[in-house]
């Protein structure tokens, strides 16, 4: 089945489109205080050479918002501002910042909404309606418990209110810490409206776990055409989050970027040193952003098939191998010598695809 994107609205996030036939974009949050402005900014610049498009700030009182606005000001990437319970940050931020996300379990009224909709309308900014599993509001949990019924309620009253005050520039994400409830929360939703979807599992927990669960529930997502932009939630993995959410990008055949590495899970027929190899390559080789498959395999059973489909390969022998590129050999090397060669076709490949 061919993949298509399902067609939602555009916002704009600072200088990063949302939606509509934008490239799906990758988000992340930091996790050190805001008022610790140095801090800040060096996460901030940390996530912008690892390729994120989107950075989220927490804001827990006025001293974070005056620290945020300085931090504004400097930041590499567009920055939205996470506000919980107390509105009046909201407005303040308003006056500077790229995007808001609020919780509407806790953000308070509608006369504390109609204040936040109209700063961000004068501004010109959008809104992120969150929806999370652990925190829908009493009226909808206690008719529904914590449950689906109870998000699906949620986010389409929260969007309503929002419309009913002649504000549009929403996005919306349904965030659950099970994959296969994710996966139902947006399912459900996406067919009731057309605004922009951010895709995540809350709480996924470490870099394994998270790995696993943002994989099967954005992965799944993504190739029914659900996501306009994501996150990989992990615990105090920063860097991280954006290679995994890439990877799923990539992977899923979505959005090609960067070097696809195709290498074989090793058996007793290798005769050279391939994980040596393939982690060298790989370190060489993430910093390239343009689409390469690249194939590095260790022994002659499948290489010089998978080397025929790779833009450049390595197919180890005994001691030796060879270089190949679009299906071409253009080089034969002992084994010292095949991975800095290879390396340094790789590079002009991507040269030339600029």
């Amino acid at each position: 089945m061919q993949y298509k994107r399902f067609k939602t609205r555009e916002i704009k996030v600072g200088n990063v489109v949302v939606g509509g036939n934008a490239p799906i974009s990758v988000q992340s949050m930091l996790f050190s205080k805001t008022r610790d402005i140095e801090s800040s900014l060096e996460q901030i610049n940390r996530l912008y050479f690892a390729g994120a498009d989107i950075v989220r700030l927490a804001c827990l009182d006025m001293i974070d918002a005056r620290a945020l606005k300085e931090i504004k000001q400097k930041s590499p990437l567009p920055l939205i501002v996470d506000i919980h319970f107390n509105h009046k940050l909201a407005i303040f931020c308003a006056e500077f910042i790229d995007g808001i996300r609020i919780n509407p379990g806790n953000i308070g009224s509608k006369e504390n909404i109609k204040d936040v909709v109209k700063a961000c309308k004068e501004r010109g900014i959008p809104i992120r309606i969150g929806v999370n599993h652990g925190s829908i509001e009493k009226q909808f949990s206690d008719k529904y418990g914590y449950n689906l019924d109870a998000m699906l309620e949620s986010a389409l009253y929260n969007i309503k209110l929002l419309e009913d005050l002649d504000f549009f520039d929403i996005k919306i994400s349904m965030k659950t810490s099970d994959a296969q409830k994710t996966i139902e929360a947006y399912e459900r939703l996406r067919s009731l409206c057309d605004y922009p979807f951010h895709l995540g599992v809350t709480e996924a927990g470490t870099k394994f776990h998270s790995t696993i669960k943002s994989s099967i529930a954005l992965g799944n997502l993504l190739l029914k055409g659900i996501g306009d932009t994501i996150r990989v939630s992990m615990t105090g993995e920063l860097e991280e989050e954006i290679r995994v959410a890439r990877a799923i990008l990539q992977d899923s055949g979505v959005q090609k970027s960067g070097v696809n590495i195709i290498s074989c899970p090793t058996c007793g027929r290798i005769q050279s040193d391939l994980i040596k190899a393939i982690k060298i390559v790989e370190e060489k080789t993430k910093h390239i952003n343009k689409p390469l498959n690249i194939s590095v395999m260790g022994c002659v059973v499948n290489a010089l098939g998978e080397a025929k489909g790779a833009d450049v390969a390595i197919a180890f022998g005994k001691n030796q191998g060879l270089i190949i590129r679009h299906g071409e050999v253009v080089a034969k090397l002992k084994e010292d010598k095949l991975v800095e060669r290879f390396l340094l076709e790789v590079e002009d490949e991507a040269k030339q695809r600029e």
